[in-house]
């Protein structure tokens, strides 16, 4: 192992250069904009100045929609629960609908059985 040899040079890497505007160029004018969610997070985005500035943005600290507006942030989206198919049965059908379905099934089930055609 050599130690502080002579070919290495310290901080810096492979590629880095001189970052000024007169290695890329002149940078494009850009506008800032302010936005606000209901976790009072406040997150200032770099727009060019000729892009149209969206209403609304994601926040990029808790993802929830961002306004523009301080006073009044966007809400938070209510999330729905996971729904099991049954929940989603009882929706659509009153107690005596199923009641009824009920009867049936269990009615034509009892028929196979006394006949003997039971699928399995």
């Amino acid at each position: 192992m050599a130690t502080g040899g002579g070919q290495a040079i310290r901080g810096s890497r492979i590629g880095s250069g001189p970052m000024g505007e007169h290695e890329r160029g002149e940078t494009a004018p850009r506008q800032t904009v302010t936005y606000f969610c209901s976790q009072e997070h406040r997150s200032v985005i770099a727009f060019s100045v000729e892009a149209e500035v969206p209403g609304s943005w994601d926040c990029p600290k808790c993802g929830l929609p961002a306004s523009l507006d301080c006073e009044n942030p966007p809400p938070a989206p209510k999330i729905e629960p996971y729904k099991t198919h049954l929940a989603y049965v009882k929706e659509r059908r009153s107690d005596q609908e199923a009641a009824v379905i009920l009867d049936e099934a269990l009615s034509t089930l009892r028929s196979r059985r006394k006949s003997g055609d039971l699928i399995f």
